[in-house]
């Protein structure tokens, strides 16, 4: 089959898919009309349709295309959604959710999607930038918490590793442990205190769930757990939390958990326990706190000469951890449980709840305002402590159950908890 073509090069290049016609082109079409050519003769000629030979002629000339408005949605909401936009950290599905909600406007997530991705190079730079400021002397210690796996032994295990970093001299202090308690935090952030010999202003941590119960987004709003309020009034600091999901407000101790990994864990094997803390000490004293630092330029240790004045004295306070008030319920074996371990109770307080006193490596358990057990602390885990005077009476332990109520001698069960409070100079 023959496909003709004609030779009159607009009409040969609209047909070949040119849609606007040359300014040149346009200007003879207006000549043509003046000397009498209609639109239809007009289309012909130049290939294009009627239509368009009627816009140029109505416009007197070649006119850009004017692309029809469109009214969306979104008409009139542009700042509404900018501000949910940032607010809930560019998640699309949120914002739609309460467009239905407070706007009444039913719409699928794809398109609120293309609306707003005008903004997220913008959201995604805000979150890539801080602002680094240097803190004053003694002001701020930042903490947090690292994994990773070390090799003890012939075993590799997962260790958690706790890093306080001083904000002005970058010295910092690591504690390794195989939990991520509450308790673990408080001995990390007392051991710190320990080495650098006092307390700064202020501690800037993590959204850790063992110390921060609720942490607004938005409205900044922190409530701390009530237990780190203690420590805090114990010590004599102010907690502050980072931004919830902006860890780089803490960068100095991130960067000092990677630092740690890398540099002092990284492809090291250790024979035991002792000797991976050893390690960790030495090379604090002979790495860490001699080398140049990359942003200060001087070695931490030179550095902290002009913050050691600025902490608060440690006055000789003994360990806020030798002292945990908990509150537990009395198993069907005769036991409360404590950090995995079990610590046996008088049998007849089966189903009660009774006040566990931690206190100078005991565990002194309490009902009805008087001991009714003393326990020694034990440092392993998944243990069963038991005093078998506590079993008296028990079918099986020694003979049947008894009818008459078993007594018990105050020197053994009821002993004064000022000897206990002497331990720590005061009551609790």
């Amino acid at each position: 089959m023959t496909r003709l073509v004609s030779a009159h090069p607009a009409l040969s290049r609209t047909m070949q898919g040119e849609d606007m016609l040359q300014a040149d082109e346009v200007t003879a079409m207006l000549r043509l009309h003046e000397l009498g050519w209609g639109a239809k003769r007009l289309s012909k000629e130049f290939g294009c349709a009627r239509n368009t030979v009627r816009r140029y002629l109505r416009e007197g000339g070649a006119a850009p295309f004017k692309k029809p408005v469109r009214r969306t949605a979104f008409d009139g909401l542009d700042d509404w959604l900018r501000e949910r936009f940032f607010r809930h950290d560019g998640n699309a599905d949120v914002i739609r959710q309460e467009l239905a909600s407070e706007h009444g406007i039913i719409i699928g997530l794809r398109s609120v999607e293309l609306r707003v991705r005008e903004w997220r190079r913008e959201l995604k730079a805000q979150k890539r930038a801080t602002v680094r400021f240097e803190t004053p002397p003694g002001r701020q210690l930042q903490i947090d918490f690292g994994q990773t796996r070390v090799w003890i032994g012939d075993e590799r295990i997962r260790v958690n590793v706790f890093v306080a970093t001083l904000s002005y001299s970058r010295r910092i202090h690591i504690r390794a442990s195989l939990r991520e308690g509450q308790t673990d935090w408080f001995e990390g952030m007392e051991g710190a205190f320990l080495r650098f010999g006092g307390v700064p202003n202020e501690v800037l941590l993590d959204n850790a769930k063992a110390l921060v119960e609720h942490h607004d987004a938005v409205s900044r709003e922190v409530r701390f757990n009530a237990r780190l309020w203690a420590f805090a009034r114990y010590w004599g600091f102010m907690p502050r939390a980072c931004a919830p999901y902006r860890a780089r407000t803490k960068g100095k101790d991130e960067r000092g958990v990677g630092y740690v990994k890398k540099n002092a864990i990284a492809g090291r094997r250790f024979e035991s326990w002792a000797s991976f803390e050893a390690h960790l000490d030495r090379w604090i004293r002979e790495v860490a706190d001699q080398r140049a630092h990359g942003t200060t330029g001087e070695p931490p240790i030179k550095r902290f000469a002009g913050e050691v004045d600025a902490l608060r004295p440690l006055s000789g306070r003994a360990p806020f951890g030798q002292l945990r008030d908990l509150v537990r319920k009395v198993q069907a074996d005769c036991a409360i449980d404590l950090d995995t371990n079990s610590y046996s109770v008088p049998w007849r307080l089966i189903g009660e709840s009774v006040q566990v006193v931690v206190l100078a490596g005991r565990v002194i358990v309490r009902h009805a305002g008087h001991v009714v057990a003393d326990h020694a602390l034990c440092q392993g885990r998944r243990q069963r402590i038991v005093d078998r005077t506590h079993f008296v009476g028990v079918a099986g332990i020694e003979g049947v159950v008894r009818s008459a109520p078993v007594e018990t001698t105050p020197a053994t069960l009821l002993r004064p908890l000022a000897e206990y409070e002497a331990v720590v100079g005061g009551g609790w």
